[in-house]
């Protein structure tokens, strides 16, 4: 008793052979004889020996060299040799042969390409019939038991479609690296994994063409509510092996009209830093003077006047607070990226920056005051030598009560540093 999907394959046949066959114009008689001949032709003990002959004429690969050249595959040297990787799966993170289930692939005869259907059927215990062949189980025995041939010729015959030479045979056609080992090299020919391929393929066609995938798209155009969601793979490039004959390139590729996509794969685009990150001091590293020059440039022109009234008061005042708010606006910039680009150079500031500063340091920062004296101080100064920097010799000597007048007003402001 055949498995279901053996018989289903001599089925396919079968019909497919007649429909090429039969012609309308044929009687009941010649239509009779062409039924006898499909049943003769597709039987067991005709068929299996024909195709054992024949499967020599194709090579199994799972990394196949016509990926890289269709006409790497035969050289001066002979045929290039087939490679089936025979890795094992293992729990390393790695996308690789051995970690990924995938169909191996096929090139040669494009008249053989029944026999590499034959043997890659998946019987019912998920296996395909040609391991079955090489681990010789009890269904390749009961299959390949015919009258016309022995079971050991007709295995040999469908098992030369893995064989390889003895010799490893490469192609100039293969791209090629020198690969350093130890005080020596190792020359690689860079093959590509197809099964991995096509199945990548696979899956993004049905995320993106899936039925579930149309109607969450559906849901979103009509603005309804759908629980699953959806993914999008966006930067894809889709390359085409073999141009108009994909079958000379391999099974797979031609069952997939030679079209397979591409992830993006470019650098990462790094971030632009355009907030110093201080290692020694917040007051001369992150804030600049040259960023209030023209502040500085106004407050002299008020001290140069020499009056003294309510209007000029309060515009020294508002210098002195937007100088502050500068200095507020460099602190907030700087605390949203230090989190993210934290290291140990922030363990030099000062400690009251370091609270200041860091995220880490919120509940002592909202809970405590003695640190904030260090960085009102520090305000101060930064207005004070900012002014003495920026006008040079110009500059007027501030008195030390303008500096605690100065002083008090900043503290006025202090919530704002916290």
């Amino acid at each position: 008793m055949l498995e279901p999907v053996i018989t289903g394959f001599f089925r396919e046949r079968k019909e497919t052979w007649l429909k090429k066959t039969i012609k309308s114009s044929m009687d009941e008689n010649e239509i009779h004889d062409k039924k006898a001949e499909c049943e003769q032709l597709f039987s067991l003990e005709e068929w299996l020996p024909n195709a054992a002959k024949r499967a020599g004429q194709i090579s199994i690969s799972s990394h196949p060299c016509t990926f890289s050249h269709p006409s790497s595959r035969k050289n001066k040297n002979g045929d290039t040799t087939s490679v089936i990787a025979r890795s094992q799966n293992q729990h390393d993170g790695f996308l690789r042969s051995g970690n990924v289930e995938v169909q191996n692939d096929a090139l040669g005869n494009a008249a053989a390409l029944d026999v590499y259907k034959f043997l890659s059927l998946e019987t019912d215990d998920s296996r395909t019939l040609l391991a079955h062949l090489e681990d010789e189980s009890d269904l390749a025995k009961a299959l390949l038991t015919i009258k016309n041939a022995s079971y050991t010729e007709l295995r040999n015959g469908f098992l030369a479609m893995t064989k390889s030479a003895t010799d490893s045979i490469t192609s100039s056609k293969i791209k090629q690296v020198y690969f350093p080992v130890k005080d020596d090299y190792h020359l690689l020919s860079i093959l590509t994994p197809s099964g991995i391929v096509f199945d990548l393929r696979k899956r993004l066609d049905a995320m993106r063409f899936g039925d579930e995938i149309k109607l969450a798209r559906d849901k979103k155009r009509n603005n309804a509510y759908y629980e699953q969601g959806y993914r999008e793979i966006y930067g894809l490039t889709t390359v085409g092996y073999g141009g108009t004959k994909p079958q000379n390139i391999s099974v797979l590729n031609n069952q997939n009209g030679g079209k397979a996509h591409l992830l993006l794969s470019i650098p990462p685009e790094l971030k632009k830093r355009t907030d110093h990150i201080p290692k020694h001091d917040f007051f001369t590293q992150t804030v600049r003077y040259q960023h209030c020059r023209d502040i500085f440039q106004k407050l002299h022109d008020l001290y140069s006047k020499d009056l003294n009234n309510m209007h000029v008061r309060a515009a020294r005042d508002e210098f002195y607070l937007s100088i502050m708010d500068y200095i507020v606006e460099r602190l907030w910039q700087l605390r949203s990226v230090a989190n993210e680009q934290y290291n140990s150079d922030y363990h030099q500031l000062p400690k009251a920056q370091q609270i200041w500063l860091l995220e880490e340091h919120e509940q002592t920062r909202n809970s405590t005051d003695d640190w904030l004296d260090d960085i009102l101080g520090s305000v101060v100064n930064f207005i004070v030598h900012g002014y003495e920097r920026i006008l040079g010799k110009a500059a007027l000597k501030l008195s030390d009560t303008e500096k605690k007048y100065m002083t008090k007003l900043v503290g006025q402001y202090k919530e704002c540093l916290r």
